[in-house]
């Protein structure tokens, strides 16, 4: 039994008890169910009573026991107890525990898949950074955490668009060109420009790609350098994120919005919503009527656009294009942008408690790491990949909740030990596979036999129940925008099925052995395990290895 036949056992119970005037109830669409952290307390646990007990005007305690009576008689139910005010313990019996396991391995890659997030349509934008160098360690994080994000959005039925915003317009650009333009003429970086070697390397491709570069007017050699080391940096950018396993959807660019005339049609739409105003010869929006701590310049002096003003045409934007929920994933230093972009969505007709929401990921500090030689001053993600690993680097940063700061250090990252968390994971799968492989060539075949009621033992019970719980804790995850939390299932799940490796054998213990169903349903169980780490692995965007 599942826990959403489970769910659906106790909206039975509670439907009878309703026909047969026992309670005067409206019974919920869904019944939530959990795992008690006890085991001592059945296989999962409800508190529904507790919910509906006002409803019906009786206490929590007396309608759970209306409801225990007849959910003790649903097929697939050993025992239900009640607890404290009202708790339902429910104890599945063996066989109706175990057949999970089969349900499992049928349902293979989609066991965990819901639908919990199923008629949102999300724009889900994270890193972001400017085209004018190479990703470091300060982009990790979100790359890691957004990528893990969207799986699991995705996987919880939500219509999902990943995008990354490219900062190719304004003064970072032009200081990009005079960097590289700089470099090609063999001349020092220029004040306010950007170092590395990276520069160099960038210089000397646009020479090669325009060999007459040096002898265009400053003007022109600006704009050819200019767009040439943008392409060759932006594909830096998309190469190192699909080394370390993230794609977008959409690459929207900046300049594309002042280009159409994007942001000056922002500025007057939200005139039209009569939240722009005109002070000393600029253009403000009264960000003020939104909670902000004080009122945003759309417009300069000097008739040029703000970079608020392009963060504004890239909201309606978003809106435009049918995104109800925009998620915007921000570094540490960018926790002032939560009220001005609310402001935003509030002054283009929005709710920004409900179609917009800002996250802030804090600082990651790497305890070995070396500065880039390339870039000089920073720790670049291609060097973090080639060192540490990407399963490494992105368990790890998916394991910890984002507002969180973290140190992490490096060379224990690289180690293949059980204090390792990543190691201890993906031992777990290489474990079952191991297992599976070794089972099929002593003759054991899942095919040859199935009886759930022969898993027992209290290890297959613990097992049990940590599997079954996979696809709340995916759809919490996913709503919650936390997938820390299918990491430390995932240990979880990973310590269970250690502790019943090490008590039920799968394989005979002697070729003179006979191969009964307990051997074939065992090999389900570890089967279903492989499948789960599989499924919850790949959330997080970490490969499951057959061998360690």
């Amino acid at each position: 039994m599942t826990p959403e036949e489970l769910s659906t056992a106790i909206r039975t119970a509670l439907e009878q008890a309703v026909a047969a005037g026992d309670l005067a109830v409206d019974v919920p669409a869904q019944v939530r169910v959990e795992r008690p952290k006890n085991r001592d307390h059945g296989d999962w646990s409800t508190n529904i009573a507790m919910q509906l007990a006002k409803g019906a005007g009786m206490p929590p305690r007396d309608l759970a026991t209306a409801l225990a009576e007849r959910l003790a008689q649903a097929p697939g139910v050993k025992a239900v107890d009640i607890a404290g005010p009202g708790f339902l313990n429910i104890t599945l019996d063996a066989a109706s525990a175990g057949e999970l396991a089969r349900t499992i391995v049928e349902a293979g890659n989609s066991y965990g898949r819901n639908e919990s997030e199923a008629g949102h349509v999300i724009n889900l934008e994270y890193i972001s950074a400017n085209p004018t160098g190479p990703l470091h360690l300060g982009h990790t994080r979100w790359a890691a955490l957004g990528d893990a994000m969207g799986r699991l959005l995705r996987a919880s039925g939500a219509e999902l668009t990943t995008e990354y915003y490219l900062n190719d317009a304004g003064t970072q650009m032009d200081n990009f060109a005079r960097s590289v333009l700089a470099r090609a003429k063999g001349e020092p970086t220029p004040e306010g420009g950007y170092p590395g070697e990276y520069v160099d390397t960038l210089a000397a491709s646009v020479l090669e790609q325009h060999p007459d570069l040096l002898a265009l007017p400053e003007g022109e050699a600006l704009a050819v350098a200019r767009d040439a080391a943008y392409v060759l940096q932006l594909k830096d950018i998309r190469d190192t994120l699909a080394d370390f396993g993230v794609t977008f959807d959409v690459w929207f660019s900046e300049k594309t919005l002042h280009d159409s005339g994007a942001v000056e049609q922002a500025v007057a739409r939200l005139r039209e919503q009569g939240h722009v105003y005109d002070d000393g010869g600029a253009v403000w929006l009264r960000t003020t009527d939104f909670s902000d701590d004080k009122d945003r310049v759309l417009i300069r002096k000097d008739g040029e656009p703000t970079y608020f003003a392009a963060d504004a045409a890239y909201y309606l934007s978003k809106k435009d294009r049918g995104f109800d929920e925009k998620i915007y994933l921000l570094g540490a230093d960018h926790h002032g942008y939560i009220n001005r972009l609310k402001a935003i969505a509030a002054a283009a007709g929005d709710d920004p408690e409900q179609n917009i929401e800002v996250k802030i990921g804090q600082l990651v500090n790497l305890g070995g790491a070396k500065l880039s030689k390339r870039a000089g001053n920073i720790i670049e993600l291609r060097d973090l990949i080639n060192w540490i690993g990407t399963d490494a680097i992105r368990y790890s940063l998916a394991r910890y909740p984002a507002d969180s700061p973290l140190s992490l250090d490096g060379e224990e990252l690289r180690k293949q030990t059980n204090d390792n968390p990543v190691f201890y994971v993906q031992y777990a799968h290489a474990r079952t596979a191991n297992v599976a492989r070794l089972a099929g060539e002593d003759g054991v075949r899942r095919e040859d036999g199935f009886d759930p009621s022969l898993l027992a033992d209290p290890t297959e019970a613990a097992l049990l129940a940590v599997l079954g719980d996979f696809p709340r804790v995916v759809a919490q995850a996913a709503h919650l925008r936390e997938p820390h939390r299918v990491a430390r299932y995932l240990e979880d799940l990973a310590g269970h099925f250690h502790k019943w490796y090490d008590t039920c054998r799968v394989r005979p213990m002697s070729a003179d052995e006979e191969i009964t169903d307990v051997h074939r349903t065992r090999l389900w169980l570890n089967d279903a395990t492989r499948q789960v780490l599989v499924n919850g692995l790949d959330l997080l965007g970490v490969s499951a290895p057959d061998r360690m």
